[in-house]
C-alpha cells in the first residue's frame, strides 16, 4: 500500500466541514503544490467547482459524497483510504469550451464539464438557428432554449430535457433543444466530439437569450460556439464497484 499526498477540500456545509477535519487529522494535510491526489468531500455541485478549481493543477481527483445524490462521487468511507485510491480506477473527461458573443461585441470564454445551455431571458421564446463545422442544420428553432452536453453531464440537465445518455467513452456529444415548439418533431442530435457548434441568436433584441458554460452566465448573446477542448484532460478517480461508466449505464435501465 502506497502513501498518497492528499489534499482535502470540503464544502461549506457543517458535515462536509466536520468530515474535512477528521481526515485531515487522520491522513494529514498536503498543498496543493505538495500533493498528488485531491480528495473533495461535498456533493456533485461541489465536485464541479473542485474540477475548475483545480483544473490546471493536473492532479487526479477522488470524490467523496457528502452531498446528495453524488453521482461523481464515491461512498464516504474514513477507514483505509490510501488502499482505496491505490485501487481506484481513472476516468478521464475533456471539457466544452464556449465562446459567447454579446450583442455589444464582447466575447466571453468558459469552460463547462457538465453543459453549455442557452435558455430564454423572457416570456418571448427564443429563435435559435444551428450550425454544425459552418452547415446551417437548423434555420430556426423556437424554443425555450438548447444545449450541448458531455457524457458526463449528459445524465444532469441534458437527460431532464429528454436528451440521450451518453456512455463516457463513446466519443460523442449531445445536442438537446429544451422545450421546442417548432420544429415540433426533432429532439435534438448526437454529434462527434470534433464537432464545431455555432447557435446564432435570430431577433437577439426582441428574444433575449443568455448563455451557461457550467456556473459562467453570458447575458444577451447573439452568438455562441461550443467545441470539445481535447487539450484539457481531468482525472476522476472511482472505486471499482462504482466506476462513472457503468453508473451511466445503469442509467439508462433506471424505471
Amino acid at each position: 500500500m502506497s502513501s498518497r499526498k492528499i489534499h482535502f477540500t470540503a464544502s461549506e456545509s457543517e458535515d462536509a466541514q466536520s468530515a474535512h477535519k477528521r481526515l485531515i487529522h487522520q491522513y494529514g494535510q498536503y498543498s496543493v503544490g505538495q500533493a498528488d491526489v485531491i480528495v473533495a468531500l461535498g456533493g456533485d455541485g461541489f465536485m464541479l467547482e473542485t474540477l475548475h478549481r483545480y483544473m490546471a493543477a493536473s492532479l487526479p481527483i477522488y470524490g467523496m459524497n457528502k452531498g446528495t445524490v453524488g453521482f461523481l462521487l464515491n461512498n464516504y468511507e474514513e477507514e483505509d483510504l490510501h488502499d482505496r485510491l491505490d485501487k481506484s480506477e481513472v476516468t478521464q473527461l475533456h471539457p466544452l469550451k464556449m465562446a459567447a458573443t454579446d450583442m455589444h461585441g464582447k466575447v466571453t470564454e468558459a469552460l463547462a464539464i457538465n453543459e453549455v445551455s442557452l435558455l430564454r431571458e423572457s416570456r418571448q421564446t427564443a429563435k435559435i438557428e444551428i450550425s454544425i463545422d459552418d452547415n446551417v442544420k437548423v434555420e430556426e428553432l423556437i424554443c425555450d432554449g438548447v444545449l450541448v452536453a458531455t457524457p458526463a453531464g449528459s445524465t444532469a440537465y441534458n437527460l431532464s430535457a429528454h436528451g440521450p445518455i451518453l456512455p463516457v467513452n463513446a466519443g460523442v456529444l449531445a445536442l438537446t433543444p429544451i422545450s421546442a415548439f417548432r420544429p415540433r418533431r426533432w429532439r435534438g442530435a448526437i454529434l462527434p466530439r470534433e464537432a464545431s457548434i455555432t447557435l446564432r441568436i435570430n431577433e437577439s433584441k426582441k428574444r433575449p437569450v443568455s448563455a451557461v458554460a457550467d456556473a459562467v452566465e453570458v447575458r444577451d448573446v447573439a452568438t455562441v460556439n461550443i467545441k470539445e477542448a481535447p487539450e484539457i484532460c481531468l482525472h476522476l478517480l472511482f472505486d471499482p464497484e462504482h466506476n462513472l461508466e457503468k453508473r451511466i449505464l445503469d442509467e439508462q435501465f433506471l424505471l
